[in-house]
């Protein structure tokens, strides 16, 4: 693990696409209920109210962030060869 990824995230990205993103809740659910329950487990934790719990809250939302930007990447990417295929083509007007 990195030192950026330990203050970051507190796992590695590897542990990060393995537990969260490639886990039965992202196949079964999507990641977007991913990203919905890491935020409901932040907003548990903020009710602790106590220093290691703001910690991992923030941890948890560099991961719920992370998570959204692979899938932005990932829609930008298959929307980029989309749009560079003639499979559109019959679409515009």
């Amino acid at each position: 693990m990195t030192k950026f990824e330990k203050q970051c995230y507190g796992i590695t990205e590897a542990d990060i696409r393995t537990h969260y993103m490639e886990g039965l809740a992202a196949r079964h659910a999507g990641l977007e209920m991913v990203v919905m329950s890491i935020l409901s487990d932040c907003q548990e934790l903020q009710s602790f109210g106590h220093a290691q719990a703001t910690d991992q809250v923030r941890k948890n939302l560099n991961i719920a962030k992370y998570i959204l930007s692979e899938m932005l990447e990932t829609k930008s990417t298959t929307d980029s060869d989309y749009l560079d295929s003639a499979a559109h083509l019959d679409q515009v007007e």
